[in-house]
Order: structure tokens, then sequence, then C-alpha cells
């Protein structure tokens, strides 16, 4: 289980294009929607569990495809979506988080290909074990080991396909996103005050109109019957009647708007919570990587040197930091797991504005 501390950090924005105003944007939305205070009961709750369940149902086949996990865990389907008329904006959303999903399922790919690579390190250290120092021949077997490993490829890298789709989804489109979700968001907000301001000039205008109508119905009442005879055709030449449409379309208008408002507002939130699971991960990550990177340069120092007490060492070093290691990457696919849970928690919230019915004003 991860410790709380690991998720106190800030939202990494250098990369995205996050000006002031926008980064302020961000942060209010981590104030209103906390994920920190979510994480000590987020993991093995049902949703965790149905996801890891189906993941394993999944994987349990010969033909492990992770990359098309997202088919079975993402909710809402797609196909649903598509039959939906959204905004630009949603749409670009939801395509991004089954992206996010996608590079979930490479990430347990990673993960499982670095503990079946880990496999020699813990070989070689059973072997170290066993074999005396002078044992030329079983230390050569050893040495063969370590090539072997060496060779291997980092499955966290950069330069991996993984890596940048990590890259490319995360740090690049997601922050891009964010913005114009806050961008439209605050824009129809400030639409919303422009036309509210509008209206209440308008009305206003209205009760001047009327008072100027019964100004003038008072004057033609003093002339006695043809003020009698003329008040009622003035009265019922103001329409009255197109105030009151124009006054239920403002309404439907306005519901409509406050809607669209709280569907981008949703999204942005659900980009703010994935992110800061990614943004986690980033770091679980690099941490990993920096250790197989390190693992790979001891081994191949170890082959190069042929000399039995570097051997002694190596071997030391993957031993004292073996139990270290695995750790790490456990707590790298629990937190695949929580971020699949993430994502359909997220795109839930913000199915349920888009189908929520406009409150009538």
């Amino acid at each position: 289980m991860m410790s709380r501390n690991m998720f106190e950090f800030p939202l990494m924005t250098s990369r995205t294009g996050v000006g002031d105003k926008n980064r302020e944007e961000v942060n209010n939305l981590g104030n209103k929607f906390s994920v920190n205070d979510e994480y000590d009961q987020a993991f093995r709750t049902k949703s965790y569990i149905d996801i890891w369940s189906k993941v394993q149902g999944e994987l349990g086949t010969s033909h492990r495809d992770y990359y098309h996990l997202s088919r079975y865990l993402i909710e809402p389907k797609q196909e649903f979506l598509m039959q939906m008329d959204l905004h630009p904006l949603l749409i670009d959303y939801f395509k991004l988080s089954l992206e996010a999903c996608n590079v979930c399922g490479l990430l347990l790919q990673c993960i499982d290909q670095t503990r079946v690579n880990y496999c020699i390190i813990q070989s070689v250290i059973k072997l170290a074990k066993r074999v005396p120092p002078d044992d030329n021949d079983q230390c050569g077997i050893i040495f063969r080991e370590l090539v072997s490993f060496g060779k291997l490829n980092n499955p966290f890298s950069c330069s991996t396909s993984t890596g940048m789709d990590f890259e490319a989804v995360i740090h690049h489109r997601y922050g891009m996103l964010l913005n114009q979700l806050i961008r439209s968001r605050d824009k129809n907000v400030k639409k919303a005050k422009i036309i509210h301001f509008l209206k209440m000039a308008y009305g206003a205008g209205l009760v001047v109109a009327c008072v100027a109508l019964v100004c003038v119905t008072l004057v033609l009442s003093i002339h006695g019957l043809v003020g009698i005879v003329a008040a009622p055709a003035i009265i019922s030449c103001f329409p009255f009647g197109f105030f009151k449409g124009r006054k239920r379309m403002n309404s439907e208008a306005k519901s409509l708007r406050k809607k669209l408002i709280s569907q981008l507002d949703a999204a942005a939130k659900g980009i703010y919570t994935v992110k800061r699971d990614f943004d986690t991960m980033s770091r679980l990550i690099m941490r990993l990587n920096n250790e197989i990177d390190h693992h790979k340069a001891i081994a191949w120092l170890c082959v190069r040197n042929k000399k039995s007490y570097m051997l002694k060492e190596v071997v030391r070093e993957f031993q004292t930091h073996e139990s270290r290691f695995l750790k790490q990457l456990g707590e790298l696919e629990e937190h695949v797991y929580l971020c699949f849970v993430t994502i359909n928690r997220a795109r839930r919230l913000v199915i349920h504005e888009i189908m929520a019915k406009p409150k009538p004003q």
C-alpha cells in the first residue's frame, strides 16, 4: 500500500503551457475536488477489486492483448457515446480518457515484462549463494546470465512506445485539453453574467415603459370619454405576449447554458484527477527506470571486470535492493489499477451531467 505522502506534490505544468491565470484555475479545481482525501479509501474498494478481476480474467488467456484492455474496462462504452450530440471538447475528453486507459494497459505490459526480466537477477542471486568464488565454470554461467540481462531493453525507457504514448497523452494533450476546458467554461460563465446584466437592464427599461404608459393613460383620462375609449387600445398595443415568449426562451437558454457549464466543469475535474494519478505514476516509473538502468550498468561492469570479488559485490547490491525494487513495482501496478478506476469514475460523472435534465428557471 502506498503512503499518502507520495501524492502530495505540485501539479506538473511546466510542459503544458499553463499560464498563471490557468494555473490558479487548476489549483482551484484541486481545492474543490481534492483527490488526496480519497486515496486512503480508494484501494481495495469494490470498484478496484472489480477492475483487478477483469484485468486478470483478460490477461489470463493465452493471447494477452494489453493495449485493448480498455475495450473491456472502459465505462461508459465509446459506442454509447457516439450516439450522443456532445460539445466538441467533451468528445475530445472521452477520446483522450480512452487513450489514457490504453496507456494504463501498456504500463501493465511493462510491469509484467519487468518481472520476467528480473527473474534473471533473482536467478543470479540464487546461483551466487551456491557457487564457490573459485568455481570458474559456475561463475561463467552467472556472467552469461548477467550478459543476457544487460542486453534486455528497459521496459520503462522513454524511447519505448509506452514511454512516448505516456509523454504524448499526459504531459501534452491532457494539459492542453484541461486548459481548453477551463477557458470554455469561464467563457460561458462570463457570457451568462453578461446576459443576466442585460436582462436586468431590459427589465428596468420595461418598468420605465410601463410607468410611461400609465402616465399617458392618466393624461388621456383627464379628457374624459376620449381617454376612457383610447386607454384600452393603447394598453392592448403593448407587446405583453412577446415579452412572455421571450422570457420563456431566455429561461430555456439559461438552463442549457448552465448545463453546459456543469458538463465542462465535470470534464475539467475529471482531467485534473486523472492527470494527478498519471503524474504520480510518472514519478514511480522514473524511479523504476533509474533502478533498472542501474542494475544493467553494474551487470555490464561485472561482466567486463570478470573478477570474483566484483561479482560478489554486484550480487550483494542486487540482493540488498531486491525487496525494495519489487515493492516499487507492486506500487506502480496497484496505482495503474487505481487509475483505471479513476478514469471510469470521472467519465461517469461527466455522463451524469450530460444526462441530467435542465432545471427549470
